[in-house]
């Protein structure tokens, strides 16, 4: 009988540890598509950063230029 709870504490002890590894493993998973979600969102992030920059540059000379001709008529 002492050897039968044995192996019910040893069978136990390797579900639990395949348990854990099984969450280990889900556990990456999740952060790693936590960090490529995160990357994915920067990168949208930062090009439509770059599209407004860009964008207000050419607003900036177009206003500069308008702001010249405006000014140079009337003197």
């Amino acid at each position: 009988m002492h050897s039968y709870y044995t192996f019910i504490a040893l069978d136990i002890a390797a579900q639990r540890t395949v348990e854990a590894a099984r969450e280990r493993l889900a556990a990456t998973g999740r952060q790693d598509r936590d960090r490529s979600t995160r990357r994915a969102a920067a990168v949208a992030l930062a090009a439509v950063s770059r599209l407004v920059a860009g964008t207000v540059r050419r607003l900036d000379a177009c206003v500069a230029d308008d702001l010249a001709k405006s000014l140079a008529s009337t003197h």
